[in-house]
This record gives C-alpha cells, sequence and structure tokens, in this order.
C-alpha cells in the first residue's frame, strides 16, 4: 500500500501518540538520513500496562534520551491493525519499528519484508520456525528457562514445608515448558547446594487447545489449591490468565506466590501482600541494545537473546533474609557468566 504525503501526514498525526506534544514529534521526517526515528507498535492494549508494552516503549525512551531519536507509538485496538499499524510506521521512513508481542510475529515477518530499508524488532518472536526471515528483521528473544530456574531457586529456598508447586499452560509452548522445567532445575540446584530435599509439583494445561490453555484461571486456581492442600507454600503461576488464576489462589490462602513474564506486582493488585517474585523478561535493555545497534549500523537478524531475571520482593522484602538474597545474586550472576547451568534443552524433546 502506497500513501502520498499529504496521506502520511494525516494518517500519522491521527494515529501517532507522541513523545511530546509538538507537531513536529508528530510528523518528523524520518525519511531524512539525518533524523532517527522509532515506532512502537503495541499488541492490543496500552502503552502504560505496565507489561511488555510498557517494557518496549521505555527501551525506545531510552534511545531518545541517549541517542536522540525520535520516539512515537500506536496502540493496538484490534488484532486486525497489525499490520495496518506497522505499515503507517514503514510509510513514514521510520528507522526502526519495534513490535510487542508473540501475537504480532507473522505480521511482522509480512511488513518487514516490503520495507527492506527499515529495522524490525520482533519482542517475543523468535525467528526460528524453520524458514528464513526478513534480515531486516530480529527477534528479540529469552532464556525462560534461565527466569525459571532463578525463581524455582528463590522458591526452594523460603518453602518451610519443602513442598513447592509451579501451574502453567500447555508444555506444547516452548516458552512455558522452559519456565516450569527451569523451575524444577532451579529448586534442584538450591537442593544439591543446601543438601535439603524439595518436592516439585508442575502441571501443565494439557488437557485443552491452544485457543483455551491460556484463558482458564478456574483450571490455574484448582490446581493451585489442591498443591497447597497437599502441603505446597510456594506457588509460580506461568502462563496468562490460567497462570494468574493460580496466582489468586495463593493469595487467597495467603501462600507465597510467584508471577510470570513481567512484574506481577504491578498488574495482580489482588496478590501484592504475597508476591515473592516474578519471572521476568528484561525487555527495556534488550530493545534499547538492538535499537543502538540499528544506529551503529549493526543491526543482527535472526534471533537476539536478552536477559532474564527476577522481580524484586516488594511488600515481602523484609521477609526475604540476608543469605537469600545474596544467594539469588550469585545464582544470577552464575547464569549470566555460565559458570551455572540449567541443564534444560533449548527445545523441549
Amino acid at each position: 500500500m502506497k500513501f502520498t504525503h499529504g496521506m502520511i501526514f494525516l494518517l500519522v498525526a491521527a494515529m501517532l501518540l507522541p513523545a511530546c506534544g509538538s507537531a513536529v514529534d508528530v510528523a518528523p521526517d524520518c525519511k531524512s538520513p539525518d533524523v532517527f526515528c522509532i515506532g512502537v507498535v503495541t499488541d492490543v492494549g496500552k502503552i502504560d500496562d505496565n507489561s511488555f508494552n510498557q517494557s518496549a516503549w521505555e527501551g525506545a525512551k531510552q534511545a531518545e534520551k541517549n541517542l536522540g531519536a525520535i520516539v512515537n507509538y500506536i496502540e493496538t485496538a484490534d488484532a486486525i491493525d497489525y499490520d495496518k499499524n506497522l505499515e503507517t510506521f514503514g510509510e513514514a521512513g521510520y528507522d526502526v519499528i519495534v513490535s510487542v508481542g508473540f501475537a504480532l510475529g507473522k505480521a511482522t515477518s509480512r511488513v518487514a519484508a516490503a520495507y527492506p530499508d527499515t529495522n524490525f524488532i520482533g519482542v517475543d518472536q523468535p525467528q526460528d520456525n524453520g524458514e528464513p526471515g526478513p534480515i531486516n528483521l530480529v527477534g528479540l528473544v529469552f532464556p525462560e528457562d534461565q527466569a525459571g530456574f532463578l525463581v524455582g531457586a528463590l522458591a526452594a529456598q523460603m518453602s518451610k514445608s519443602k513442598k513447592i508447586g509451579a501451574v502453567c499452560v500447555a508444555d506444547s509452548i516452548q516458552t512455558f515448558w522452559k519456565y516450569g522445567e527451569g523451575y524444577k532445575a532451579g529448586a534442584a540446584y538450591e537442593d544439591a547446594e543446601s543438601g535439603t530435599i524439595t518436592e516439585v509439583t508442575v502441571v501443565y494445561h494439557n488437557d485443552v487447545g491452544f485457543d483455551e490453555t491460556f484463558v482458564d484461571p478456574t483450571w490455574g486456581a484448582n490446581k493451585a489449591n489442591a498443591m497447597i492442600d497437599a502441603g505446597a507454600d510456594v506457588i509460580f503461576g506461568c502462563g496468562g490468565k490460567t497462570g494468574n488464576g493460580a496466582v489468586s489462589a495463593a493469595a487467597q490462602r495467603n501462600v507465597y506466590a510467584i508471577g510470570v513474564e513481567t512484574d506481577q506486582f504491578f498488574t495482580l493488585p489482588e496478590a501484592k501482600k504475597i508476591l515473592l517474585s516474578s519471572a521476568i523478561k528484561l525487555i527495556t535493555p534488550g530493545v534499547f541494545d538492538l535499537i543502538k545497534m540499528a544506529k551503529d549500523g549493526e543491526f543482527p537478524s535472526g534471533n537476539y537473546y536478552g536477559t532474564a531475571g527476577y522481580a524484586p520482593f516488594h511488600a515481602l522484602d523484609r521477609a526475604v533474609p540476608a543469605e537469600v538474597k545474596n544467594k539469588m545474586e550469585q545464582i544470577a550472576q552464575g547464569l549470566i557468566d555460565g559458570s551455572i547451568e540449567t541443564k534444560v534443552p533449548a527445545v523441549k524433546p
């Protein structure tokens, strides 16, 4: 689809929410080689969602501050608008387009192929589907097994009953299988270090289709409650509303809970009092690093691995002993420098 200059201005003015309020920011001359423009297209939801959208936007804002970039975003209201929103930035001549979330993967690949002079960053969009993708598209992906490992080690240290659980969406989804297996591996690592024995129960919602596995909080709550009834005192909620159901059930039973993907202290207010941490993807620095590579002419293709981690303890900070905090920092550093390995396969066997 081609637009005239006038149409571009009207589209951008109507659809882009500027970083600042001036007309210059709304319709910058992004086709000029002297202007470096970054556009962020959110998944369905708002830019301030305390989740992936906001984290990606903060990476762009860091580029505005550190690299002098002009940054704008489009909030996607409906999934049918993915292509159109990405094309809006492409037609306007943006240098980098950040596409947020797994759901935009196919649209991002299509639009990247149509705009070969623009660099595309697909947040949480793996580029390993067996077919070569556009060379101007990189998937910002994360070692979910390491994030799971970290919170598994934390759960094992904080558990008094030495029984912990994880309630996950279907293990056919590699991301969440890696979280769950990493959780088990982290607990096993802590046991080996401390000479303890922790019983770890991980369940995957494999009994429904892909369209249901993420949106079943009742199943998540029921599984969490069954684990708590059996003595578990830390529950990892792993995936969408299903995992949220497990976290909420733990909150109702006053049992430690752990969130996933982003810091769920900000997204599940009912669980704040018992949320020990969350297994998180550090999206902001990953987005910024890739934007900087684009500006420096060193933009990669394929997959680029960001960093995984664990969220702050927030309301439970005083409940976490200093020795546990120190141990968690050591484990995190060991995963980064390679002295500690999760031993979780890259692909589910």
